[in-house]
């Protein structure tokens, strides 16, 4: 299924029930449709272009609503999702939708903290963590926790924020203030749980976090999207809006780095580097 029958599909969805109107918020202003379709559409399709194989086996952190997931399987992937919060109660509905389409047994779902030591995850070709990244807290122990699910050759693919961006980081500080990390109690898991408060970085910080814990950024994988107003994509259409975006980001540093909303990007295992972890355990161990 391709991206843009899956958006007609999901449209449709939304117009069966209001449960997601709040989240995704296409129908909140119909002059900014088009700015908000370009921005869904092009991650799904960042995803589907980085995810690999349909024989790997892969992990949605943080899966939410479930709507990649149910995008990939729809395509013939495999995919277990993990969540916290209100989201979960909204999958089995999303299940047997989406079920008049195509086969979606291949996605399953836990409700679940990832710093739980007792779950047994297994390894993944790839990992998602969309939209996600920026709530896992503390991030060092969280990037660590996905490198040991990771295969050796595997890839975590990160759709994200841009944490340079001037305007969403003004809009969040006027929110939060310097409070970028929470706590809040889950009834369900009966615990209190650390939550990234929209704590959101740049792609120069994202680096230097994955490099501490042996990983590394492919920066020929990095792509960028969301800078033009609503207004353009009104004017110029669709296609048009999105061609002039992807032609200002490659061209335009400053306005990539500060104007530009939303990055995504790939994160592998650094060659011949031991982790963190796996070198603290060497030095134990040797004691």
């Amino acid at each position: 299924m391709k991206v843009d029958r899956f958006f007609e599909l999901f449209l449709a969805e939304l117009e069966s029930g209001k449960s997601l109107w709040s989240y995704y918020k296409f129908h909140s202003d119909p002059a900014s449709f088009e700015f908000r379709k370009a921005y869904f559409c092009q991650r799904l399709q960042y995803v589907l272009d980085h995810i690999g194989s349909k024989d790997g086996a892969i992990w949605d952190v943080g899966c939410g609503y479930g709507t990649t997931a149910l995008f990939l399987v729809l395509n013939g992937y495999r995919v277990h999702g993990t969540t916290l919060e209100f989201y979960y109660k909204e999958l089995p509905a999303r299940m047997e939708y989406w079920s008049r389409y195509g086969d979606v047994s291949g996605f399953t779902f836990d409700y679940e903290d990832l710093f739980d030591q007792h779950v047994h995850r297994g390894f993944f070709d790839r990992i998602i963590v969309q939209d996600t990244l920026h709530h896992l807290e503390p991030l060092p122990k969280a990037l660590s926790i996905l490198r040991s699910h990771l295969e050796p050759e595997g890839e975590i693919i990160v759709i994200e924020e841009n944490g340079n961006n001037i305007i969403q980081s003004l809009k969040l500080y006027r929110q939060r203030g310097n409070k970028r990390v929470i706590e809040f109690h889950d009834e369900r898991l009966n615990k209190t749980i650390l939550l990234g408060n929209e704590n959101i970085r740049s792609l120069k910080t994202w680096k230097q976090e994955f490099n501490r814990q042996g990983m590394d950024i492919d920066f020929g994988s990095v792509h960028y999207v969301r800078a033009l107003p609503p207004s353009i994509f009104n004017r110029l259409g669709y296609h048009k809006a999105v061609e002039r975006e992807q032609r200002l980001w490659r061209s335009n540093p400053l306005l990539r780095e500060y104007f530009f909303f939303g990055i995504n990007f790939i994160a592998r295992h650094t060659p011949n580097k031991v982790a963190p972890e796996a070198k603290n355990t060497a030095l134990n161990s040797a004691h």
